[in-house]
Protein backbone atom coordinates (compact mmCIF):
# COMPACT_ATOMS: atom_id res chain seq x y z
CA UNK A 1 0.00 0.00 0.00
CA UNK A 2 2.76 2.47 0.96
CA UNK A 3 4.64 1.87 -2.32
CA UNK A 4 1.44 2.47 -4.28
CA UNK A 5 0.71 5.75 -2.49
CA UNK A 6 4.31 6.97 -2.86
CA UNK A 7 4.46 6.08 -6.57
CA UNK A 8 1.16 7.80 -7.36
CA UNK A 9 2.09 10.78 -5.21
CA UNK A 10 5.45 11.19 -6.92
CA UNK A 11 3.90 10.93 -10.41
CA UNK A 12 1.22 13.54 -9.62
CA UNK A 13 3.75 15.86 -7.98
CA UNK A 14 6.09 15.53 -10.97
CA UNK A 15 3.32 16.42 -13.41
CA UNK A 16 2.22 19.44 -11.36
CA UNK A 17 5.72 20.78 -10.70
CA UNK A 18 6.53 20.03 -14.32
CA UNK A 19 4.12 22.70 -15.57
CA UNK A 20 6.63 25.57 -15.27
CA UNK A 21 9.35 23.21 -16.53
CA UNK A 22 7.32 22.69 -19.71
CA UNK A 23 7.29 26.47 -20.13
CA UNK A 24 11.05 26.68 -19.68
CA UNK A 25 11.53 23.81 -22.13
CA UNK A 26 9.36 25.66 -24.63
CA UNK A 27 11.56 28.74 -24.39
CA UNK A 28 14.71 26.62 -24.75
CA UNK A 29 13.23 25.03 -27.85
CA UNK A 30 12.83 28.43 -29.48
CA UNK A 31 16.62 28.71 -29.73
CA UNK A 32 17.79 25.12 -29.52
CA UNK A 33 15.18 22.42 -30.26
CA UNK A 34 17.69 19.59 -29.86
CA UNK A 35 18.73 20.78 -26.40
CA UNK A 36 15.06 20.97 -25.41
CA UNK A 37 14.46 17.42 -26.67
CA UNK A 38 17.44 15.96 -24.81
CA UNK A 39 16.56 17.88 -21.65
CA UNK A 40 12.96 16.60 -21.75
CA UNK A 41 14.18 13.07 -22.39
CA UNK A 42 16.55 13.04 -19.41
CA UNK A 43 13.96 14.61 -17.07
CA UNK A 44 11.37 11.96 -17.87
CA UNK A 45 13.93 9.17 -17.68
CA UNK A 46 14.94 10.38 -14.23
CA UNK A 47 11.30 10.40 -13.11
CA UNK A 48 10.74 6.88 -14.42
CA UNK A 49 13.84 5.61 -12.62
CA UNK A 50 12.53 7.11 -9.38
CA UNK A 51 9.15 5.41 -9.89
CA UNK A 52 10.90 2.08 -10.55
CA UNK A 53 12.89 2.48 -7.35
CA UNK A 54 9.81 3.40 -5.30
CA UNK A 55 7.99 0.35 -6.63
CA UNK A 56 10.90 -1.95 -5.84
CA UNK A 57 11.70 -2.96 -9.40
CA UNK A 58 14.88 -5.03 -9.56
CA UNK A 59 16.02 -4.74 -13.14
CA UNK A 60 18.29 -7.01 -15.14
CA UNK A 61 19.24 -5.69 -18.58
CA UNK A 62 20.72 -8.00 -21.20
CA UNK A 63 22.09 -7.10 -24.62
CA UNK A 64 21.78 -3.31 -24.37
CA UNK A 65 24.95 -3.11 -26.45
CA UNK A 66 22.88 -4.42 -29.37
CA UNK A 67 21.20 -1.02 -29.70
CA UNK A 68 23.08 1.05 -32.32
CA UNK A 69 24.25 4.35 -30.86
CA UNK A 70 24.51 6.19 -34.17
CA UNK A 71 21.09 5.77 -35.78
CA UNK A 72 17.37 5.60 -35.09
CA UNK A 73 15.84 2.18 -34.60
CA UNK A 74 12.46 0.53 -34.32
CA UNK A 75 12.10 -1.15 -30.93
CA UNK A 76 9.62 -4.03 -31.11
CA UNK A 77 8.57 -5.36 -27.70
CA UNK A 78 6.07 -7.66 -26.06
CA UNK A 79 3.55 -5.93 -23.82
CA UNK A 80 2.35 -7.06 -20.38
CA UNK A 81 2.04 -3.93 -18.26
CA UNK A 82 2.02 -0.13 -18.19
CA UNK A 83 5.41 -0.53 -16.54
CA UNK A 84 6.81 -1.79 -19.85
CA UNK A 85 6.95 1.84 -20.97
CA UNK A 86 8.25 3.15 -17.65
CA UNK A 87 11.04 0.56 -17.53
CA UNK A 88 12.19 0.59 -21.16
CA UNK A 89 11.94 4.35 -21.68
CA UNK A 90 14.42 4.89 -18.88
CA UNK A 91 16.87 2.73 -20.86
CA UNK A 92 16.63 4.53 -24.21
CA UNK A 93 20.01 6.01 -25.16
CA UNK A 94 18.50 8.68 -27.39
CA UNK A 95 15.25 10.35 -28.43
CA UNK A 96 12.50 7.77 -28.68
CA UNK A 97 8.79 8.08 -29.30
CA UNK A 98 6.38 5.36 -28.22
CA UNK A 99 3.27 4.36 -30.14
CA UNK A 100 0.58 4.17 -27.48
CA UNK A 101 -3.16 3.67 -27.40
CA UNK A 102 -5.12 6.87 -27.86
CA UNK A 103 -6.62 6.86 -24.35
CA UNK A 104 -3.26 8.00 -22.91
CA UNK A 105 -3.48 11.02 -25.18
CA UNK A 106 -6.44 12.20 -23.12
CA UNK A 107 -4.61 12.29 -19.76
CA UNK A 108 -3.92 15.95 -18.84
CA UNK A 109 -0.27 17.01 -18.53
CA UNK A 110 0.93 13.46 -19.29
CA UNK A 111 -0.18 13.89 -22.88
CA UNK A 112 1.85 17.12 -23.17
CA UNK A 113 5.03 15.38 -22.03
CA UNK A 114 4.36 12.44 -24.34
CA UNK A 115 3.83 14.63 -27.38
CA UNK A 116 6.92 16.65 -26.43
CA UNK A 117 8.85 13.38 -26.56
CA UNK A 118 7.47 12.35 -29.98
CA UNK A 119 5.02 9.76 -28.71
CA UNK A 120 2.13 8.92 -31.02
CA UNK A 121 -1.40 7.91 -30.08
CA UNK A 122 -3.08 5.20 -32.11
CA UNK A 123 -6.73 4.23 -32.32
CA UNK A 124 -6.44 0.63 -33.47
CA UNK A 125 -10.13 0.57 -34.44
CA UNK A 126 -9.55 3.33 -36.98
CA UNK A 127 -7.47 2.00 -39.86
CA UNK A 128 -7.06 5.41 -41.49
CA UNK A 129 -5.82 7.03 -38.28
CA UNK A 130 -3.53 4.06 -37.57
CA UNK A 131 -1.94 4.42 -41.00
CA UNK A 132 -1.28 8.12 -40.33
CA UNK A 133 0.46 7.19 -37.09
CA UNK A 134 2.64 4.63 -38.86
CA UNK A 135 3.58 7.18 -41.53
CA UNK A 136 4.40 9.78 -38.87
CA UNK A 137 6.54 7.21 -37.06
CA UNK A 138 8.45 6.61 -40.27
CA UNK A 139 9.05 10.35 -40.62
CA UNK A 140 10.43 10.49 -37.07
CA UNK A 141 12.82 7.63 -37.86
CA UNK A 142 14.08 9.58 -40.87
CA UNK A 143 14.77 12.52 -38.55
CA UNK A 144 16.83 10.36 -36.20
CA UNK A 145 14.14 9.69 -33.58
CA UNK A 146 13.70 6.05 -32.60
CA UNK A 147 10.24 4.54 -32.27
CA UNK A 148 8.99 1.82 -29.92
CA UNK A 149 5.93 -0.25 -30.77
CA UNK A 150 4.06 -3.07 -29.05
CA UNK A 151 2.73 -5.06 -32.03
CA UNK A 152 0.42 -7.29 -29.99
CA UNK A 153 -1.91 -4.30 -29.87
CA UNK A 154 -2.81 -4.83 -26.21
CA UNK A 155 -1.34 -6.29 -23.06
CA UNK A 156 -0.78 -9.97 -23.74
CA UNK A 157 -0.05 -13.13 -21.82
CA UNK A 158 2.89 -13.07 -19.43
CA UNK A 159 4.91 -15.62 -21.44
CA UNK A 160 3.17 -16.27 -24.74
CA UNK A 161 3.19 -13.46 -27.30
CA UNK A 162 -0.06 -12.74 -29.10
CA UNK A 163 0.13 -12.54 -32.92
CA UNK A 164 1.52 -9.23 -34.12
CA UNK A 165 -0.96 -6.85 -35.71
CA UNK A 166 -0.82 -6.36 -39.47
CA UNK A 167 1.19 -3.29 -40.37
CA UNK A 168 3.20 -3.28 -37.15
CA UNK A 169 6.48 -3.51 -39.06
CA UNK A 170 5.63 -0.97 -41.75
CA UNK A 171 7.88 1.65 -40.16
CA UNK A 172 10.93 -0.57 -40.62
CA UNK A 173 9.84 -1.63 -44.10
CA UNK A 174 9.43 1.98 -45.23
CA UNK A 175 12.66 3.30 -43.71
CA UNK A 176 14.98 0.28 -43.63
CA UNK A 177 15.91 1.11 -40.04
CA UNK A 178 17.25 -1.62 -37.74
CA UNK A 179 14.63 -3.57 -35.83
CA UNK A 180 15.55 -4.23 -32.19
CA UNK A 181 13.56 -7.11 -30.64
CA UNK A 182 12.88 -6.43 -26.94
CA UNK A 183 11.74 -9.13 -24.51
CA UNK A 184 10.25 -7.89 -21.23
CA UNK A 185 9.82 -10.58 -18.59
CA UNK A 186 7.78 -10.43 -15.37
CA UNK A 187 6.60 -6.81 -15.54
CA UNK A 188 3.08 -8.01 -14.74
CA UNK A 189 4.20 -8.77 -11.21
CA UNK A 190 4.73 -5.09 -10.41
CA UNK A 191 1.07 -4.09 -10.76
CA UNK A 192 -1.09 -6.00 -13.26
CA UNK A 193 -1.40 -9.25 -11.31
CA UNK A 194 -2.57 -7.55 -8.11
CA UNK A 195 -4.04 -4.18 -9.07
CA UNK A 196 -4.32 -1.58 -7.65
CA UNK A 197 -1.26 -2.30 -5.51
CA UNK A 198 2.36 -2.30 -6.66
CA UNK A 199 4.77 -4.89 -5.35
CA UNK A 200 8.52 -5.41 -5.74
CA UNK A 201 9.44 -7.61 -8.69
CA UNK A 202 12.44 -8.79 -10.66
CA UNK A 203 12.10 -7.72 -14.29
CA UNK A 204 14.37 -8.82 -17.12
CA UNK A 205 14.69 -6.72 -20.28
CA UNK A 206 16.66 -8.29 -23.10
CA UNK A 207 17.58 -6.56 -26.36
CA UNK A 208 18.10 -8.90 -29.30
CA UNK A 209 20.56 -8.33 -32.10
CA UNK A 210 19.46 -5.81 -34.74
CA UNK A 211 17.54 -7.09 -37.73
CA UNK A 212 18.31 -5.07 -40.85
CA UNK A 213 15.40 -5.27 -43.32
CA UNK A 214 17.58 -4.29 -46.29
CA UNK A 215 19.81 -7.30 -45.67
CA UNK A 216 16.89 -9.75 -45.82
CA UNK A 217 15.58 -11.53 -48.87
CA UNK A 218 12.26 -10.40 -50.32
CA UNK A 219 10.49 -13.37 -48.73
CA UNK A 220 12.09 -12.77 -45.33
CA UNK A 221 11.11 -9.09 -45.43
CA UNK A 222 7.49 -10.16 -45.87
CA UNK A 223 7.85 -12.30 -42.75
CA UNK A 224 9.71 -9.64 -40.71
CA UNK A 225 6.98 -9.46 -38.09
CA UNK A 226 6.87 -13.22 -37.59
CA UNK A 227 10.67 -13.40 -37.49
CA UNK A 228 10.85 -10.69 -34.82
CA UNK A 229 8.08 -12.31 -32.81
CA UNK A 230 9.98 -15.61 -32.75
CA UNK A 231 13.15 -13.88 -31.57
CA UNK A 232 11.27 -12.20 -28.72
CA UNK A 233 9.52 -15.44 -27.76
CA UNK A 234 12.85 -17.28 -27.63
CA UNK A 235 14.27 -14.63 -25.29
CA UNK A 236 11.20 -14.79 -23.04
CA UNK A 237 11.45 -18.58 -22.84
CA UNK A 238 15.17 -18.39 -22.04
CA UNK A 239 14.76 -15.80 -19.30
CA UNK A 240 11.79 -17.43 -17.58
CA UNK A 241 14.08 -19.61 -15.48
CA UNK A 242 15.96 -16.56 -14.18
CA UNK A 243 12.93 -14.78 -12.73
Amino acid sequence: MLRTICAIGFAVLYLILGIPVLGIEYLIGKKNPHLRDISSLRLVQWAFRVINRICGVRLTVIGHENVPADQAVLYVANHNSYFDIIITYALCPGLTGYISKDTLGKVPLLNIWMRRLYCLFMNRDDMKQSLKVILQGAEYIKKGISICIFPEGTRGDSQKIAPFKNGSMKIAERTGCPVIPVAISNSREILYNHMPYVKPAHVIVEYGKPIYPKELSKEDRKALGTMTQHVIQDMLDKNQAAI
